[in-house]
This record gives structure tokens, sequence and C-alpha cells, in this order.
């Protein structure tokens, strides 16, 4: 099982995880005969490539430097072929290693407000959660508690969308394709930690999941970034059958990170009959829905895309 790296700075970690995926063919260098002792680019080949001195990476990746200018940061990104959430990812860690005066996210409130639980009952019949900042669900309106079977067994402060994913039995089943699903959770968890990487709500499940899930702690070293505001999810769900549906996202204002997530299929589709039965006539309470689930319907062929990239959990 991986152990999380706890040397040199968060910046250093990003640096070498990012390094290590870089292949040397790709920036123009020759992979050269035999196994490279590390995957991806020698500290010197990016050294060379971001135009700064091998010694001065080497301090920067190892935590001894902690000021690099927004050029050098610029030129690393540039040398790493970094994008999108994974480019400012870069940059917000700099300024984090730097001490330069950034904006903090505010405190995490997992309060939910009044006006934000009418919101999803309002939506209704379809599936509506609030998540914090770290994914741990907060409120629900009834077909979004049962879109996730079983999550409502755990005490409410273990109700978390990545835990869920990793050691729920039902969570591990329900996502098609699990690989897929999971990376692109971690690399969203990666993208919310912003500029408090040392939060203990964050590091009390990063610590759990590290512990015990090593396809977790392989996600987390390899610190994919990617911050997520939609998209489409495939579910075998144990109760209602094989669906895909469409999710938006949106933050909610003043909560320190809260996210509001609601789902929605095309009008007229079997994917839209699925869903509406979970808000059906049938009230038998959440956990009741797991207990004997019913034979879900096969999954059509599906194969896996990587997940690097891609646009809550």
């Amino acid at each position: 099982m991986a152990a999380a790296d706890t040397s040199g700075t968060e910046l250093g970690r990003y640096l070498k995880a990012r390094r290590a995926q870089v292949r040397p063919e790709d920036v123009g260098f020759p992979a050269g005969r035999g196994l490279r002792r590390t995957p991806g680019l020698r500290r010197e080949e990016l050294a060379a490539l971001a135009g700064v001195s091998v010694d001065y990476y080497i301090r920067l990746e190892r935590g001894r430097e902690t000021n690099p200018s927004p050029a050098v940061v610029d030129a690393l990104g540039r040398a790493l072929r970094l994008r999108g959430d994974g480019y400012e990812r870069l940059h917000e860690l700099a300024e984090l290693a730097s001490g330069r005066p950034s904006e903090l996210p505010a405190s995490p409130d997992h309060t939910v407000r009044d006006s934000v639980v009418r919101m999803l009952e309002s939506v209704r019949p379809l599936p509506a959660y609030v998540v914090s900042r770290y994914n741990r669900v907060l409120a629900a309106n009834q077909p979004g508690r049962r879109l996730m079977p079983g999550l409502w067994d755990w005490p409410e402060d273990q109700r978390n969308l990545t835990r869920y994913v990793f050691l729920h039995p039902v969570g591990r089943t329900l996502y098609e394709p699990w690989e897929e699903t999971v990376a692109l959770s971690v690399a969203h968890l990666r993208a919310v930690a912003g500029a408090d990487p040392d939060d203990p709500e964050l590091t009390t499940l990063v610590g759990e999941l590290v512990l015990k899930s090593p396809q977790f702690a392989r996600l987390w070293e390899q610190y994919d970034v990617c911050e997520r505001g939609g998209g489409q999810k495939s579910f075998r769900h144990p109760k209602v059958g094989s669906m895909t549906l469409t999710y938006e996202v949106m933050r909610l204002a003043r909560t320190g990170g809260q996210r509001m997530v609601v789902y929605q299929a095309d009008p007229g589709t079997p994917d839209e009959e699925a869903m509406l039965r979970l808000d059906s006539a049938d009230t038998r309470p959440e956990s009741a829905l797991t207990d004997h689930p019913e034979p879900a319907a096969e999954p059509c062929p599906t194969s896996v895309r990587s997940p690097a990239h891609a646009s809550a959990s």
C-alpha cells in the first residue's frame, strides 16, 4: 500500500508528481535505452525546459526554496504541460509556499440554510443534494437520498461521497465505469483542497482513505487536478437499474464551499423513467431500499476513458 509523502512542501510534492507524468519524448527528449530509474522527466530535464538551474529546481522540489517568482512558476507550468485547473493549482501552491497574501477560502460550514433545503424540495422529482467543500453530504431530497443507496446508513459525519465510492460496497458498484468515476472524484478533491491542504477535515479524510484504499492512495499521489462544474454519470442502481444522468453543480454563496448538485435526464427516455422511479410512491425508508435490492439491468458495454482533466461527485 502506498504511503502519503509528508516531506517537503505541497508545492514540491505537486512538482514531483506532475514531473513523473510527463514522458521525455513528449517534450523533445530521447527516451533513452533501458529502464529509467524514475518515471517521467528527470529533475535536470525539467530544469532545462523551464530555464532554471538544476540546483534551484532541486531546492524548490525539496522545499528548501519557497519563493519562486511568477515567471518561474509560469515556466514550470509550461514545461509540465499543465492546463486549466492544473496550471491554476501550481500558482496557488506557489503562493502558499511563499507566504504571499492570497485569498484563503472561508471556513467550511456544515449547516444548510432553510432556503437551500426548500430549493432541494422544489426541484423534485430531480435528485439533488448539498455537499461540503470536501464532499460530505449535508442534505438531500428523497430522490437524491435514493440515488446513493446505503450512504444514509452511515453516521452523519461519515456521509462523504469520496469515502462512499471507495469504501462502501454499493458505492463500489454503483457507478459505471467505477475506475473513471473515482479518478475524477480524487482529482476534484485535490482541486477543492485549494490553498488550505492542511484543513483538519481534509487531512482526516485523506488519511483514512490512504490507509484503507490502495486505489485512493495511488490516485492521490498521482496529483491530477480537476474542479468539476457538471457533466454526466452512468449508474447501475440496485433499485431502478441502469441509467445515465447529466448533472449541474451550483456553488452556494457564504457557505465556505457548499455546492448543490442536481441530476436530470433527457425527457421521454428510459434514463428519465429510471430516474423518476427514485421519487416514486414507494415510501419505504432509504435503508430498506438496499436490504433486498432488485437485480439491476446489465449495463451497456463501455470503455474506460482516460480520467485526466474531464469536468461534483
